[in-house]
């Protein structure tokens, strides 16, 4: 599998539209012929996952116990609002307003690759997440990725 890189701005338009950029568009060949799909993210912004991507999440959910009242809840929330975008013919998708609502995104949107899903984030908001990084990411990465490596051993 290859993964997702970049981090692109782009402008909706008035109907809610946003043009998919062209660096992230050749990273997404099936796009256009399996189309994608957009959901809430966990927290104010959203998430774009190829049709496959999206067919593995739900795979995971399938698992769970579909009578415990937190795995119920947590599918009921996870998959509001889940919305398949089908490129136009001039490479447009159309954001959901409901999902636009809840992210808080109005005409300015920053698109951030994070591995094999597409973060959709209010421009604004999106620069106050990245001006708020830890002053000591090293640590954060040790933190991190360093318990990663003590489990293999």
């Amino acid at each position: 599998m290859s993964y997702l890189i970049g981090e692109f701005e782009c402008k909706l338009d008035t109907k809610g539209r946003m043009m998919i950029p062209s660096g992230l568009k050749k990273q997404l060949p099936e796009a256009e012929s399996e189309g994608l799909v957009i959901n809430r993210g966990f927290k104010k912004y959203l998430v774009i996952y190829t049709k496959q991507e999206w067919n593995n999440k739900l795979d995971e959910l399938s698992k769970l116990n579909q009578y415990e009242t937190k795995s119920i809840e947590f599918i009921r929330y996870f998959t509001r609002g889940a919305t398949e975008l089908i490129p136009d013919s001039t490479g447009r998708v159309n954001l959901p307003q409901l999902l636009l609502d809840y992210a808080g995104i109005k005409n300015d949107v920053v698109l951030t690759c994070q591995l094999n899903k597409i973060e959709v984030w209010d421009k604004a908001t999106h620069r106050a997440m990245i001006d708020n990084e830890p002053a000591d990411f090293a640590s954060l990465a040790e933190e991190v990725m360093g318990t990663k490596k003590e489990a293999a051993k």
